[in-house]
């Protein structure tokens, strides 16, 4: 049954006249008679009497559905308004950030991604030292800031900075007096550094102990920055990084020591290597096109 049909009925129902029936439902008195006509037609009854208009007892019968039908598919149409403003939006880009991922570059690529795609909203996520892989094949993120580069199949990395390294020791440490002049490699194989669980990447580990087995191991695990100088200003381990950890985390009691002769080291971009996302493809190519842009930055994909 035509909808149209009920309203038109209706309002000449509760008007009592045709043409009041016409301007209420901004119709022509025509329209509204022809909606009229063609359903007592389909039900094969008089609905009213025309001299003077009056519902007939059919017409009294039909005007109590016809209020709760018209009433249901209002409410319906009102339901699913609801139901499409309350649609969720587009996916959010979720970003992981070990550390203080690739220093500068990293809210400067979040920013440039926000301003690219306003509509798609941005979840940043802390990565803790055991996660190259894990948050990205286990779906928790869709790109990460990490270094190392995580040596993984499934994994692809773009550089985005390239940075000497530094040790972190306490200030009262006989290599603090060292922090302008820098140290060599063999000053610092000695050092405490902390222990990571038995389950992080082997890359990471390496990276950690400039890629020995650093005998003199602490015996404190952690596993985020805050963590590790608490450690050290607590004189219970050392901690390695890029020369940008100073930078970012800044700590009484806490010493930054240069490296002079470690080989300089990358922070990355990472993705799934199977991941066909527009979103993931757009952050890449403007981590990348920044990272080109900004400073000794060297720009590759591993």
């Amino acid at each position: 049954m035509d909808l149209r049909l009920l309203s038109s009925f209706l309002a000449v129902a509760e008007e009592g006249h045709f043409g009041r029936a016409a301007a209420r439902l901004f119709l022509s008195p025509p329209a509204v008679t022809g909606h009229v006509r063609r359903l007592e037609t389909e039900l094969g009854t008089r609905l009213f009497h025309r001299s003077p208009v009056a519902l007939t007892p059919a017409g009294e019968r039909l005007a109590g559905h016809a209020r709760a039908l018209l009433a249901a598919a209002n409410a319906a149409l009102d339901d699913v308004a609801d139901a499409a403003e309350a649609r969720p939006g587009p996916r959010p880009l979720r970003v992981g950030i070990m550390g203080h991922g690739s220093a500068e570059l990293t809210p400067a690529a979040i920013n440039a991604y926000r301003r690219a795609r306003p509509e798609v909203p941005v979840e940043t996520r802390q990565l803790d030292y055991t996660e190259h892989v894990s948050a990205l094949v286990g779906d928790r993120v869709d790109v990460a800031f990490v270094r190392p580069a995580p040596d993984d199949e499934r994994i692809v990395c773009d550089v985005l900075t390239t940075e000497r390294r530094i040790v972190a020791v306490p200030e009262t440490s006989p290599l603090a007096d060292a922090r302008a002049t820098g140290v060599r490699l063999a000053d610092v194989a000695d050092l405490p550094y902390f222990r990571l669980p038995g389950h992080t990447p082997r890359v990471f580990t390496d990276y950690l102990y400039f890629g020995g087995d650093a005998p003199r191991r602490s015996t404190h695990t952690a596993l985020t920055p805050h963590e590790v100088l608490t450690a050290v200003v607590t004189g219970r381990a050392a901690g390695s990084g890029l020369e940008s950890f100073a930078r970012y985390y800044a700590w009484p009691g806490a010493v930054f020591v240069p490296v002079l002769d470690a080989p300089w080291e990358s922070s990355y971009l990472a993705v799934r290597a199977d991941d066909t996302s527009p979103e993931v493809r757009i952050f890449r190519a403007l981590a990348r096109a920044l990272a080109g842009d900004r400073g000794p930055w060297a720009q590759a994909t591993r």
